[in-house]
């Protein structure tokens, strides 16, 4: 088949069931398309790294006898995190790196997520229309041809180092690290031995199965493990990381879930001690309490669309030294590259906490308290889910409500806000509301209801 299946063509990577809408000639495919787009683009370079699925090296395999068939030449990091292999990207000079990974999602699924360098035209994550191009390419059968090389880098060790040059200050602490079976127990093991104090690791063998709990770091059931062993160990705090270690997530000594947006508030609190002023960014989802800490921090709040691609994007825009997401997705840009690194992430928050003389509770507390929902995931058809966001919006905006289209609507009331977007990724509607009262909140979910009622989808409060 020399096309792909149109489900695989996702706005920040390409991704699908292994064997059912993914095959090996689609990774084939790829790697003939890519490699042509970084021809094409004066590049002569990649990278490629793979997670620890168990089709994984299958698709790496493919990928790279695609690769070689345009001449391009490729160094392969083998088994890695993503941010790995985007940390290859910048340490071998590279022109793009190519990583074959299904994140957090479940194990039939596996994916590849792109990029190019700065230095080629379009350069940066490969995401919405150039992900569409290389499948155009891939229709078109429009490769170049060329004799390529390959060859194997080590680059474990400098990796780990890294992460540690920032690590500094850094006092001895007690911290249960929770790998989830993903690749992130590629580089935790080596980089604990870098670090004082007590370090106790979960679930480092890399097992695409996912034996013990999902790699989900946002789902508060897959931390019950990491929740358990905080308490067992007396430690100060417990970190996560999903599948492919470029998302972080956190409990405190007493296992309370630090979440997302309230961790990149207090890496606001470290990054503008540095940059005064400078622009911090979060997507839609985060609350209100993180954008109104930046300002009272000097600092200029930035709401912008979900995603890690367009956050990305977004950050080269504006020339931002941080950003963050709810998932878990953190970026810094002050003293390191500006991707997502969750790995390069936990080691912040040990540096942070160390110099802050208060825990990762204390920094919790200190947080404004408020009431919200989880990230609801509501099931709407894919030809559906953009429509009924334009709908809620012209209702909306007919009766005069105070709404942010930033990434669907976000909705300012007297009692908080709501949130209502559609999913990139998957058939869903996402919706989040936040107040300061339990009444508020019912409100708000109300409000919620009544606007997806009003455009045919069901959902109980």
């Amino acid at each position: 088949m020399g096309f792909f299946d149109p489900t695989i063509i996702r706005e920040y990577d390409i991704r699908g069931t292994v064997g059912q809408t993914l095959r090996e000639n689609d990774a084939l495919l790829l790697g003939k398309a890519f490699g042509t787009k970084i021809l094409r683009a004066q590049g002569t370079s990649v990278v490629v790294g793979y997670d620890g699925r168990s089709h994984s090296p299958m698709l790496e395999a493919a990928l790279i006898e695609g690769l070689l068939s345009t001449g391009v030449r490729i160094e392969r990091v083998g088994l890695c995190p993503t941010p790995m292999l985007y940390f290859a990207v910048e340490r071998q000079n590279a022109d793009a790196g190519i990583m074959i990974t299904g994140s957090h999602n479940p194990p039939d699924q596996n994916g590849f997520k792109m990029l190019l360098s700065k230095r080629l035209p379009g350069g940066g994550p490969v995401y919405g229309a150039a992900i569409k191009d290389l499948a155009a390419t891939v229709a078109a059968k429009d490769f170049v041809s060329g004799q390529g090389c390959v060859s194997d880098i080590a680059l474990l060790g400098l990796y780990t180092d890294r992460l540690c040059n920032d690590a500094a200050g850094i006092k001895p602490m007690n911290v249960v690290w929770d790998c989830g079976n993903g690749v992130g127990g590629v580089v935790v093991p080596e980089l604990v031995k870098k670090l004082p104090g007590k370090h106790t690791v979960l679930f480092a063998d890399v097992d695409g199965a996912f034996p013990n709990h999902h790699p989900d770091p946002t789902e508060p059931e897959n931390l019950a493990a990491l929740k358990k062993a905080v308490a067992q160990t007396g430690a100060d705090l417990g970190i996560a990381f999903d599948g492919d270690a470029d998302r972080i997530g956190a409990v405190d000594a007493q296992g309370r879930v630090v979440a997302g947006d309230q961790l990149l508030a207090l890496y606001a609190y470290d990054v503008l001690k540095n940059h005064p002023g400078a622009t911090i960014i979060a997507d839609v989802k985060a609350s209100q309490v993180l954008f109104d800490t930046v300002a009272a921090l000097g600092g200029t709040p930035l709401m912008a669309k979900t995603g890690h691609s367009l956050i990305k994007a977004k950050m080269a825009e504006t020339g931002a030294p941080l950003a963050g997401e709810m998932s878990g997705h953190m970026f810094f840009a002050d003293t390191y590259y500006g991707f997502d690194d969750a790995l390069y992430a936990a080691v912040r928050l040990l540096r942070f906490l160390s110099t802050s003389g208060k825990s990762l509770g204390e920094w919790r507390d200190s947080l404004p308290q408020t009431l919200n929902t989880p990230e609801l995931r509501i099931e709407a058809d894919e030809t559906r889910k953009f429509a009924v966001i334009d709908e809620v919006k012209d209702r909306l905006k007919t009766i005069g409500a105070d709404v942010n289209e930033t990434d669907g609507v976000r909705v300012q009331t007297a009692d908080g806000w709501w949130l209502l977007r559609a999913s990139n990724t998957q058939a869903v509607l996402v919706a989040r509301a936040e107040s300061k009262s339990e009444e508020g909140l019912a409100r708000l979910k109300r409000s919620l209801a009544d606007q997806l009622r009003a455009s045919g989808v069901s959902w109980t409060i």
